[in-house]
């Protein structure tokens, strides 16, 4: 078995690549043709932290991919990573061990951030008049960055908890070219921006219904486990066009499994990415409408970007 580190494995990704493997992986999975099994959710609360393990299989793949996944969100006190983890991939023949690939969380945030380009660009207004990003971790930022390949905007309006990770994000973002405007109130967000991203591991809502301008697009992908939440489920309901990584995964968690539980919202209102890039379902039909996409993150994903990197460090692996 290969092992390699962050360094290669940062080094060596092509990322428009993985960007239209995570497609091509998107409608696979969409079309009944991967093996996703239940994902493994560990919660540590004294130590506000959780855990997931996601697997997947493609249809033809001569490899599987298992992917740890870690976030312990007290650890930047601590002068540590909130995310890590690791992707195994073994053979889908032989079922031998392949590679392991020592990413530090680094595939999963990053292909976490190209679906949010992708659903920005299948979902978000012609016209952004600014970009909303709540939170200030690597997540927030990696989504800005790919944004920027979307739209002409560099308007932002960030929020955070802390003003000393807010002036960081700022100086982040300034150095993309961006114009930052930065601030503790989640209201002046939504109000502001009509492309907003939702990166926190909140466990309450952070954005309301009635603040939501019309023709908004909202990415969520910080609902990605069980009791997190950070969309109000009137504000779900409402949108015009919901769509969701995986239904089902949805259906458990994520911001749709709130709106559901509430009664507010129907499994018919949902579509799948895959469907969308499919071209089965239209995304975004008008400039007036509200739009989401929920994103909890599916191992498709993980077995995409984790070929990608396999393709460039091992060729005849």
């Amino acid at each position: 078995m290969k092992v390699f580190d962050q360094q290669q494995i940062i080094a060596h990704l092509d990322l428009a690549l993985a960007e239209q493997r995570l497609e091509q992986g998107f409608i696979a999975f969409s079309a009944g043709k991967v093996q996703v099994p239940p994902v493994q959710g560990f919660l540590f609360t004294a130590a506000n932290g959780d855990c997931c393990v996601k697997s997947a299989f493609i249809e033809g793949s001569d490899t599987f991919t298992v992917k740890i996944s870690t976030g312990f969100y007290d650890n930047p006190q601590q002068g540590l990573d909130s995310n890590d983890g690791l992707m195994l991939v073994l053979s889908a023949r032989t079922g031998q061990p392949l590679a392991l690939l020592q990413d530090q969380g680094w595939l999963t945030a990053m292909r976490t951030a190209l679906a949010g380009r992708i659903v920005a660009r299948l979902l978000a207004p012609r016209e952004v008049s600014a970009i909303g990003i709540l939170g200030t971790g690597l997540q927030a930022r990696l989504q800005l960055e790919h944004l920027a390949a979307v739209t002409d905007c560099r308007q932002v309006l960030a929020w955070g908890r802390e003003d000393a990770a807010l002036e960081r994000y700022r100086a982040f973002a300034a150095g993309l070219g961006f114009n930052v405007q930065t601030t503790r109130d989640a209201e002046q967000v939504a109000r502001g921006a009509n492309l907003i991203v939702c990166t926190t591991p909140s466990r309450e809502p952070l954005l309301q219904s009635q603040w939501i301008r019309p023709g908004t697009h909202i990415t969520a992908v910080g609902a990605d486990a069980p009791g997190k939440q950070e969309l109000d489920p009137a504000l779900v309901a409402r949108a015009d066009r919901v769509v969701v990584d995986s239904v089902r995964q949805c259906s458990q968690y994520g911001e749709v499994s709130h709106a559901l539980k509430a009664g507010l919202l129907g499994l018919h209102a949902l579509s799948e990415l895959g469907s969308v890039l499919a071209g089965h379902v239209q995304g975004r039909e008008n400039e007036q409408q509200v739009t989401l996409a929920d994103l909890t993150g599916v191992a498709v994903q993980d077995a995409q970007i984790a070929g990608c990197v396999l393709e460039a460090l091992s060729p005849r692996l």
